[in-house]
């Protein structure tokens, strides 16, 4: 089945792409959601001019999420966790605890969009990726400290 995407799927397509899919995704998933729509003639005529309004959609989207990489690219989150033997954290530091230091900052980011290999589980500065949009990612500093 042959569908047309009205917006960015991770491993599929963007925004305007013309893509294959299974019949059964395309039917009870991406049409009902409104993420594709059939790619008959009629919807082909009508994707053209439909593409530009999805290309102004799709710069708006990325200039967005351009200011949000910007407020986070020069902000340090400092964390405090309780401190074990020779300096190690007692517990770990992970996703969520970088979430809500984020919100706390003033800063609304999914969850998902916080990519740490692993928990930090140690004291000191750490460099965090985090990726605003498909093409905007941003550095976040994370700073570690010992709870007093």
């Amino acid at each position: 089945m042959k569908v047309i995407l009205k917006e960015d799927i991770p491993k599929l397509g963007r925004m305007g792409d013309t893509v294959r899919v299974a019949h059964g995704y395309g039917r009870n998933y991406l049409i009902p959601q409104g993420k594709a729509i059939q790619a008959t003639s009629k919807n082909m005529k009508a994707l053209e001019h439909e593409r530009m309004l999805i290309q102004r959609k799709a710069d708006l989207v990325r200039k967005e999420a351009q200011g949000v990489a910007g407020k986070i690219n020069g902000l340090t989150v400092t964390i405090s966790r309780k401190v074990v033997e020779e300096d190690k954290l007692y517990g770990s530091v992970s996703v969520g605890d970088i979430s809500q230091a984020l919100e706390a900052a003033g800063v609304e980011i999914e969850r998902k969009s916080i990519k740490l290999d692993e928990p930090i589980k140690s004291l000191g500065e750490f460099q965090v990726s985090i990726k605003v949009h498909a093409d905007v990612t941003a550095e976040l500093t994370v700073q570690v400290v010992k709870e007093e």
